[in-house]
């Protein structure tokens, strides 16, 4: 499955979301791109999990509660035609 992962933080929690992700593995933090030098605190990933619970474990804990996780899906051009 393909998820979509925003992390919000504030200006002040930044530095701290980084040094979670950081302390996480370097591959977990090359998963993200940020808003953050352009005012949006924010930290977007497109991340291959089995579950949602697998994606929630790669935020720092004390941010997982503004975490935002969406599951992705792609329609095939049938599918599209279905839901007419």
């Amino acid at each position: 499955m393909k998820y979509l992962l925003e992390t919000p933080h504030t200006k002040e929690e930044c530095l701290r979301e980084l040094d979670g992700l950081l302390a996480k593995g370097p591959d977990v933090l090359d998963k993200f791109l940020w808003g953050c030098s352009k005012g949006d605190h924010t930290g977007y990933a497109l991340v291959d999990a089995k579950n949602e619970a697998d994606v929630r474990e790669l935020i720092p804990e004390f941010i997982r509660g503004k975490a935002k996780i969406i599951e992705l899906a792609k329609f095939t051009p049938e599918q599209i035609r279905s839901f007419h």
